[in-house]
């Protein structure tokens, strides 16, 4: 039994909330880069180079990609030989954004109560998902996300029959219901199966994946590329002004479902994909 106190979850959670506001990951700068050499349309490729000028700026200056500093999501993988000392590991996380928030100077944008609508002034509490995994290490995945795409996302219960039609055509309407809201070029996480929030918690693990990664199922991977396809043929593009790429990556995670049901769920993120790990 490996002991590892929650001070240092606490301040991974602190860094990672900083890191991933203030610095793109460099999956996310190439796959801008690759996909501004392919856009067509003249102000798309003028908008593709301004979010790369955006992506220096905020590294050089230390200052925030996108003002919306998004709610703090956390994902924790503990390894079932971890002792948790110290403390309790949720006010440690929380403490963790509070202390990043403040020490970066990052907009706080999250209410304590969804109709009242009072700022609690440091972004907690942050939305955590745990994970019991084999081992004697902890993983800690910090994902900021914006509202922009966040509220474009959607969720529905197909029935099994209705199958990979029914899954394209609800990926590509919800796509273009979005529009400009999403922010795009979007990265599009996709939850197939479980039931109704284990398909919602899918769609949002999808978007932690690198850009340019396939799916390891081929049968997967083969639908990661046509809905990409599909997306980039509609047409709505950077910012929603038009242009050829509207969509930089497509993942799916599937599970197993029950025999009457074909949950999926969609997620999206903005151009600014934002998430950062570090394991102790």
């Amino acid at each position: 039994m490996r002991k590892v106190n929650v001070s240092k979850i606490r301040e991974a959670v602190k860094n990672l909330s900083i890191q991933t506001n203030l610095e793109a990951a460099p999956d996310l700068i190439k796959a801008l880069k690759k996909y501004q050499k392919q856009e067509t349309s003249s102000i798309g490729g003028i908008l593709f180079k301004e979010m790369l000028e955006n992506i220096n700026i905020a590294r050089y200056k230390k200052i925030p990609i996108c003002q919306d500093t998004g709610i703090t999501v956390v994902f924790l993988e503990i390894g079932q030989e971890v002792l948790l000392v110290g403390g309790e590991v949720e006010t440690a996380i929380n403490e963790g954004v509070k202390q990043g928030y403040k020490e970066g100077y990052l907009r706080k944008s999250v209410v304590k109560d969804p109709l009242n609508r009072k700022n609690t002034g440091d972004n907690t509490p942050a939305v955590i998902h745990y994970r019991i995994v084999p081992g004697e290490k902890v993983k800690i995945t910090v994902a900021p996300k914006g509202f922009g795409s966040e509220n474009m996302s959607k969720i529905t219960m197909l029935k099994p029959t209705e199958g990979i039609v029914a899954i394209k055509k609800f990926v590509l309407d919800t796509v273009k219901a979005g529009g400009s809201n999403f922010c795009p070029p979007i990265v599009i996480g996709i939850g197939i199966g479980g039931s109704f929030e284990k398909a919602a918690l899918l769609s949002k693990e999808a978007l932690l994946r690198p850009l340019g990664r396939y799916n390891k199922k081929k049968h997967l991977a083969d639908l990661e590329k046509e809905i990409f396809k599909d997306v980039n043929s509609l047409g709505v593009g950077a910012q929603g002004l038009g242009g050829k790429i509207t969509t930089i990556g497509v993942h799916i995670l599937d599970y197993a479902t029950h025999i009457a049901g074909l949950p999926v769920a969609v997620n999206t993120c903005c151009h600014v994909y934002r998430h950062g790990s570090v394991t102790i």
